[in-house]
């Protein structure tokens, strides 16, 4: 299990388990575990999810972007959810972007 910091100095925890569940529904996010970190703790921008999630974004090539779906559960601690690689970020910035503002 690895812990990054989020923005708002949230730490989240990346847990084998839910490595397990992003690798197995998305096998192209096989290689990107230290970008998945990296997208939590460094993003481009932050949007808000459906149910109190934060979705970070992260360009990693020209085009394409990593979305790392986590919760900050509390001030304290959080997880991430899940993570995907797309070409369709417009989808994403149609949420209402919380970070930077």
């Amino acid at each position: 299990m690895k812990i990054v910091q989020s923005k708002n100095d949230v730490l989240i925890r990346l847990t084998e388990e839910r490595w397990l569940h992003i690798t197995e529904e998305h096998s192209e996010m096989a290689g990107y575990y230290f970008e998945v970190l990296e997208t939590v703790q460094d993003p481009e921008a932050i949007y808000e999810g459906n149910d109190n999630e934060l979705l970070a974004i992260k360009e990693i090539e020209q085009g394409k972007y990593m979305v790392v779906v986590y919760k900050e559960a509390s001030r304290e601690d959080g997880f991430v959810i899940t993570a995907f690689l797309t070409r369709k970020i417009k989808q994403v910035q149609r949420r209402m972007k919380l970070w930077p503002r």
